[in-house]
This record gives C-alpha cells, structure tokens and sequence, in this order.
C-alpha cells in the first residue's frame, strides 16, 4: 500500500492587535475577495520560516511567535491533497504595505461577517480562537461542507 500522497502546502496568518486583525483582498486567479494574508510553502522551507516570509512579501510586517492554530485541508478533483497552515500572531514590527497580492487593512474582528470572505471564513476563526479543534476539513460531498475536528 502506497503511504505517499500528491500534496500542496500552503500557509496563512492572522495578525491580530486587540480586536483588530489585518485582512487582504485578494486579487488575480483563485479566490477574491477577504482573507488573512498567506502563501505556498517553498520546497525544503521550514513551514514556520514560511509564514513569516509571506507575512513580510504581502504585508511589510515582520512577524514572531507565530502560534499554529491547526490546519485546513481538503482533496482536489485530481487526488491531490491541499494543506493550509494556519497560524496567528499578534507580534509583529514594521510598516503596513500592500502587495501585488492585494491591499492589506485593519479591520474589527466583529465586522469580518460583513465583508465578502469565502464561504468558511467563520469556521476557520473559530478553529483559530478554539482549544476544542485542530482541524478544518472541507468535505467534497459536492457541497465542500466545513467540518471542525
């Protein structure tokens, strides 16, 4: 039996500053629309060196004592694993600047459900302010329903 898996590992961060969080817009292909910044994890990079390297390139902040919060993953049509990292710091340094990525901006914590996020948003913070999860599964029953482990 195979024990290997086609997979892509990816990363995002919460920056937090009380209530407040630090969001981007996404632009280009794939999702648009608002999202914590994040990025692919290069091959050979320590998944920690990841996230504070992308948190730099699409934010101009540079982060420490990034705590993982779980993971997000899901299977694509063709078989192949997707793993999202998810992190949250709220240490941090530097000047706020957007990327080619999308505008970076501070925003209430509360108003993140009057934003166009995707569709799970909810469930990914509530993964990241819970102790009871360490898993955000989204289930392709042709309906991708988030599931909290």
């Amino acid at each position: 039996m195979e024990r290997r898996e086609k997979t892509i590992l990816t990363n995002l961060c919460m920056i937090y500053d009380g209530t407040k969080v630090l969001v981007e817009e996404k632009v280009g292909k794939g999702f648009k629309g608002i999202i914590f910044p994040g990025g692919h994890i290069e091959e050979g990079e320590p998944i920690v060196d990841s996230v504070i390297r992308e948190m730099k390139e699409e934010t101009g902040l540079t982060i420490t004592q990034p705590k993982l919060c779980g993971i997000k993953d899901w299977y694509e049509e063709d078989g192949t694993r997707y793993i999202v990292f998810i992190f949250k710091t709220n240490h941090f340094s530097g000047t706020l600047h957007s990327s080619e990525e999308g505008e970076v901006f501070w925003t209430e914590l509360s108003e993140i459900k009057n934003l166009p996020t995707m569709w799970h948003f909810e469930k990914m913070i509530e993964l990241m302010n819970s102790d009871d999860f360490s898993e955000l599964f989204l289930e392709s029953d042709n309906n991708w329903n988030p599931v909290l482990k």
